[in-house]
């Protein structure tokens, strides 16, 4: 059974407990910002919670398990409500991914902050690997769910980025083939093309997020 998942058996207890944290603050954060700024369309359909069953798809969730990456069910945006359209629109998109980078952040500080503070020494070794790991796997998780959900394909919200970003003509005509560009990614992810192109864009991404956060916390933490 293991060789279908993406994942190790003994490190799916994580993957459920990241998957609950990153799916949910991913949602949350659309739901709070579209809310914010003036659509209640979520808060009325129960979404403006953190509550993990209101934001879980069966099938994205998945996914993850067995290509690794996945989504959860997309928060409903009614855009009509924005006073600003296109600047709501890219800020309720921008919010999800952005929860997921914050996330990572504060899975690679706490990291930090166990190796340099040697507080790991303190329990047994196995349990402090098990942290570790844990971390590890949190920290990979949502710099991936960051980056994936960037992407320039329908739904995800790097599509919808570039579609709020857009001329009124462009807009439409990406309205026009959105079915295209949605059987275009699922392609590109549940086929072997994805080791081509959607993983060296993750490895690149990954680490171009990762130098960051250590770039930021070494002076603080030594």
């Amino acid at each position: 059974m293991s060789n279908f998942l993406a994942f190790p058996l003994e490190v799916i207890p994580y993957v459920i407990i990241t998957l609950i944290v990153a799916f949910t603050c991913h949602e949350f954060a659309h739901a709070y910002v579209a809310y914010k700024f003036g659509d209640p369309t979520a808060e009325r359909q129960g979404r403006l919670t953190l509550n993990p069953l209101a934001h879980l798809d069966p099938f994205g969730t998945l996914l993850i398990f067995i290509a690794g990456f996945g989504w959860a069910r997309p928060v409903p945006v009614n855009r009509y409500f924005f006073k600003r359209p296109r600047l709501a629109g890219v800020l309720v998109s921008v919010a999800g991914p952005l929860s997921n980078l914050v996330l990572a952040f504060l899975g690679t500080a706490i990291s930090f902050i166990l190796a340099a503070t040697n507080m790991l020494s303190a329990i047994p070794e196995n349990y402090g690997n098990s942290m570790l790991q844990f971390f590890d796997l949190f920290v990979s998780l949502n710099v991936m769910l960051f980056i994936f959900n960037l992407l320039p394909f329908p739904p995800l919200d790097g599509y919808r980025i570039i579609e709020d970003l857009s001329p009124a003509n462009v807009r439409a005509k990406l309205t026009q083939y959105e079915s295209y560009g949605m059987i275009i990614f699922l392609i590109l992810v549940i086929t072997p093309l994805d080791r081509y192109i959607i993983h060296p864009i993750f490895d690149v991404g990954g680490t171009a997020v990762m130098n960051l956060f250590y770039f930021l916390l070494s002076p603080i933490i030594g």
